[in-house]
């Protein structure tokens, strides 16, 4: 059965990052966290502080998750990664994080509904945390991104709690296909309109790939024969 391992909350540091602080310090919790949407540059964790809020936070990226399974993954190159070592609010066991598509929901514990929103893409806050060099590189290298999570429906969540996967759309756009289409594959983009869930800088980063450059007769794309 799918489970939330651990529930991991921020410590405000100073750091090398865009702000000269950051929340990726994640310990885990005891007790139940509340969970809800978060206003933007929030994170939708309560008490989980954000460091950078024009770029984290907010409903499209109000949680992160990473699978227990995807941390000891890296053991070989990073040792052995307690809970919240990425930075994640949620880990998780048991559960497809990679393979799950955008808008799939999850149901964790009673009452929380999460939906997967968009793959996390690494940053020099996170290399830095990690202390370890070119980690942007390996990590993209790797596609396993984690995932980012919107709140459909608000609720506490405990280590322990089940999670159910209570709904997977129909198309085949999941977090490891969306986060190489923003990386390193990013002929992939155009796939990524056929999800409604997609948030919008990633729909309009994958309109413009879909639309081609601008050709020298002022048109879009490759000219007809």
């Amino acid at each position: 059965m799918s489970s939330i391992e651990s529930v991991n909350v921020g410590v405000l540091r100073a750091m090398e990052a865009t702000t000269g602080v950051s929340g990726i310090d994640k310990r885990p919790t005891s007790g139940a966290v509340w969970i809800a949407a978060p206003a933007p540059g929030t994170s939708g964790v309560a008490g989980d502080p954000i460091g950078d809020p024009e770029h984290h936070g907010g409903l499209d990226r109000a949680v992160y998750a990473y699978a227990r399974e995807d941390l000891d993954a890296w053991r070989p190159t990073l040792g052995d990664l307690r809970a919240g070592a990425f930075g994640e609010n949620l880990t998780t066991r048991g559960l497809e994080v990679t393979d799950a598509r955008i808008g799939e929901r999850w149901r964790v514990g009673a009452d929380l509904v999460l939906e997967v929103a968009v793959p996390r893409i690494p940053c020099r806050t996170f290399a830095a945390w990690l202390e370890v060099q070119g980690w942007v590189k390996t990590f993209t290298r790797s596609a396993v991104p984690g995932a980012y999570l919107r709140v459909v429906r608000e609720g506490a969540v405990r280590a322990g709690d089940p999670v159910v996967v209570e709904h997977r759309p129909d198309h085949d756009v999941t977090i490891g296909l969306t986060f190489r289409a923003m990386t390193l594959e990013p002929d992939l983009l155009p796939r990524l309109l056929v999800v409604d869930a997609l948030p919008a800088d990633v729909r309009d980063l994958a309109l413009r790939r879909s639309e081609g450059p601008v050709r020298a007769d002022g048109g879009r794309g490759r000219p007809r024969a």
